[in-house]
């Protein structure tokens, strides 16, 4: 699943130009070349920030990721996408940047984003106004409901994408949405919540604020039967686990692999997508 940031906040900048926007809708088939095949998903590639990149969502399918994070603010009842407020520009949208192109993709694709593959986690991340920001989330997620996952009545119907909230999540609104397009991302501290999997599906923390180790030496055995047991009590009740503020380190993601870690949280797509390929 997906997360994104937002949060309400007046500004005024100019339109980027109507064929830079347009570009945003290229066809995902189209990565490094028009004779290269797609490379196969990688299920636990998660690309941090993935709005930061050359191009969003597209540079990230192009490595196989499926799961890509994303921080939205609510401008005038836009969902605008942006690392800080100070960067928001009135062209990218959560529409236009992400939901546009994955309906394309999967419409090319038979409803799917990879022939017999996992569904896309997009993960929202949302900096402040939780409620407001929510609601305006839902009402767009409503739009794409041929592609986004939703539980009606209590049942999920897993599609193409897959969205988590992040960040200043509106809990207890969320629970009690019907039907509802989205579930929240968990804290370690949820790991013994009674809460269904639909609804808090992923279990992401601070990797900092856990672990002393940042992926030099050797881990210290404490560390890693730690990890595990946080691993172990988040299977057991069906949700999945992500941490981030994670060293760009092999011998790290080696450790979150041997773990059975879900989602490894990177900004390097080309060295997450070398290491998993390699490890396969």
């Amino acid at each position: 699943m997906i997360i994104i940031f937002v949060n309400c906040y007046r500004v005024f900048l100019p339109t980027l130009p109507a064929l830079a926007a347009g570009a945003l809708a290229v066809s995902l088939f189209n990565y490094a070349g028009a004779d290269e095949k797609p490379p196969l998903p990688l299920s636990r590639a998660h690309a941090h920030n993935d709005y930061l990149h050359t191009r969003p969502l597209l540079d990230a399918l192009a490595h196989g990721f499926t799961s890509v994070e994303a921080d939205v603010y609510l401008v005038d009842g836009e969902l605008l996408v942006a690392h800080t407020r100070f960067e928001l520009k009135p062209a990218r949208t959560l529409r236009k940047l992400y939901l546009d192109p994955l309906r394309q993709r999967a419409g090319q694709a038979g409803g799917r984003l990879w022939p017999n593959g996992p569904p896309l986690t997009l993960l929202v991340d949302i900096k402040a106004d939780a409620t407001a920001s929510y609601r305006a989330l839902a009402r767009l997620l409503a739009e794409y409901q041929d592609i986004v996952s939703v539980v009606r009545d209590g049942r999920l119907e897993a599609k193409a994408v897959t969205v988590v909230v992040s960040g200043d999540r509106a809990r207890e609104v969320i629970a009690a949405d019907n039907p509802r397009f989205v579930g929240i991302d968990g804290r370690l501290s949820d790991l013994d919540s009674n809460e269904p999997a639909d609804l808090l599906p992923l279990i992401s923390d601070n990797w900092t604020q856990h672990f002393h180790w940042r992926g030099q030496w050797a881990f210290p055995e404490d560390e890693r039967q730690k990890l595990r047991e946080i691993v172990r009590r988040a299977h057991d009740r069906g949700r999945r686990v992500r941490f981030w503020a994670t060293p760009e380190s092999q011998a790290l993601w080696q450790e979150l692999v041997s773990a059975d870690v879900d989602l490894i949280n990177s900004d390097d797509l080309a060295g997450l997508q070398r290491f998993l390929q390699n490890l396969e």
